[in-house]
């Protein structure tokens, strides 16, 4: 998967955008496209793909895109992270993207409230396209905001468990039998801990939301949770499934050193996309990441025995195990682009032709992202990667819900969650009443 900001720095490459993505509404996304799709014409595709064969793996795509339409030119430009995309968005102009890509899922809302990406419902109307025979719903909820749907998905993300099998079995525990629910991750996670003064010498995972990929909305997805009623107003506060995750998370960092020490540890890791990933050094044991870590374990030859497995379940929905979260790449369409037909060629191609999608996610080593796609005896994936398919296509598997300010909800949901773990909040009800009331301000504001 590549170096994204949705990352590490997602909180604060989300926060910017929003701010500009506030001021994106860029006239109507339902001014019928003029142009020509035969004409021999140029489009501009932006994307955030940085690492090199990352970067290969798109332009081979887009290599396969020109060969199939020898007429439509498509200059690409990478390492674009909503930031800048939001910039050129507002700013329009001969010098923005034609093409448009975006890890941030959680920003859709945003994205189709202001118009920042134009509207994609005449351009499927005409092609007669049945979403629900090409997506999963999860995916067509990611890319659509109350009826608009102004993206499309390009490849997505599925969360799992990455475990040390090496490790497991130094502790007596079985390697063919991770665990199922959190108490027994708990069990486990600190039986494979080996504590060194005040540090670890092998930690059995890193629960802190500073952690890699360890932020609340993640850990969620193995809750029955719904974050906003029918009328749109936050259910933190009343949603059992919340308070609940939070406990269980505070009681995993309590019990495997507290939040001062772990976080100590945490600096000592090497960067996430690095050879140096605490997994790969076996600093931790076991690792929350997405189907990406296949291929960076392989790239930086990791000799560890490395388990995969769907990430647990609470104790109470043992029969939902296997379930996971879900998120991915979208794409859309620039609505001050005068080549929309075109761009629309090239988002159709990549999102929707069944050996592009599979190509495309053989060479970065994403799940495919149409029905079709996944069921492809041409993807070539180790027998590992099979988990993460599963956890793609399981009924109870789980996105973050949009808003119309993008993802400023969950970053709010993420500050308190961290005051939380700190011991910062005296009392969890009442903190949770406080937040929502936020969000609701905030979403408010937004509208």
């Amino acid at each position: 998967m590549p170096v994204r900001p949705r990352r590490a720095a997602v909180a604060l490459a989300a926060t910017v955008s929003i701010a500009l993505f506030a001021s994106a509404c860029t006239g109507s996304a339902n001014n019928a496209a003029s142009d020509d799709p035969k004409a021999e014409t140029t489009i501009t595709f932006w994307h955030g793909w940085s690492a090199p064969s990352e970067v290969k793996a798109i332009k081979d795509n887009v290599a396969r895109f020109e060969k199939a339409h020898p007429n439509i030119k498509v200059k690409v430009v990478g390492d674009i992270n909503d930031a800048k995309l939001g910039q050129a968005l507002r700013a329009g102009g001969s010098n923005g993207p034609d093409v448009a890509a975006s890890f941030t899922t959680s920003n859709i809302g945003k994205f189709c409230h202001t118009g920042a990406l134009a509207d994609l419902k005449p351009f499927l109307e005409k092609d007669k396209v049945d979403l629900d025979k090409t997506f999963s719903k999860v995916l067509q909820d990611y890319t659509q905001f109350e009826g608009k749907r102004c993206a499309l998905p390009l490849l997505s993300d599925a969360y799992g468990l990455y475990y040390n099998k090496d490790a497991f079995r130094k502790a007596g525990l079985d390697p063919e039998a991770p665990p199922k629910t959190w108490s027994e991750f708990a069990t486990v996670a600190k039986k494979l801990t080996k504590e060194k003064g005040d540090s670890y010498e092998q930690l059995g995972f890193m629960p802190n939301y500073l952690g890699y990929e360890t932020t609340p909305s993640h850990y969620m997805s193995q809750w029955d949770h719904t974050y906003f009623d029918e009328s749109g107003k936050s259910l933190l506060a009343e949603d059992p499934g919340f308070a609940e995750m939070l406990t269980y998370q505070k009681s995993l960092v309590d019990g495997l050193g507290g939040f001062k020490k772990l976080d100590k540890y945490r600096t000592t890791f090497g960067d996430e996309w690095g050879a140096k990933h605490p997994f790969h050094t076996g600093q931790v044991a076991m690792q929350l990441d997405g189907e990406w870590r296949l291929n960076f374990i392989k790239d930086a030859g990791v000799k560890l025995d490395v388990g995969v497995a769907p990430l647990p379940v609470a104790d109470d929905e043992v029969a939902e195990y296997g379930k996971g979260y879900l998120s991915g790449t979208i794409i859309g369409i620039a609505p001050q682009s005068k080549k929309q037909n075109a761009a629309w060629e090239l988002v159709k191609y990549m999102t929707m032709n069944t050996e592009a999608v599979v190509n495309f996610a053989n060479d970065i080593g994403n799940v495919p992202s149409t029905l079709e796609a996944l069921k492809s005896p041409n993807l070539k994936f180790d027998a590992r990667f099979k988990t993460f398919l599963d956890i793609a296509q399981h009924p109870q598997s789980t996105t973050s819900d949009g808003a119309v300010n993008g993802s400023t909800y969950q970053d709010t949901f993420q500050d308190f969650a961290q005051k939380y773990e700190r011991g910062q909040v005296p009392d969890l009800k009442k903190g949770l009443a406080e937040t929502a009331a936020q969000i609701d301000r905030d979403i408010a504001q937004a509208k």
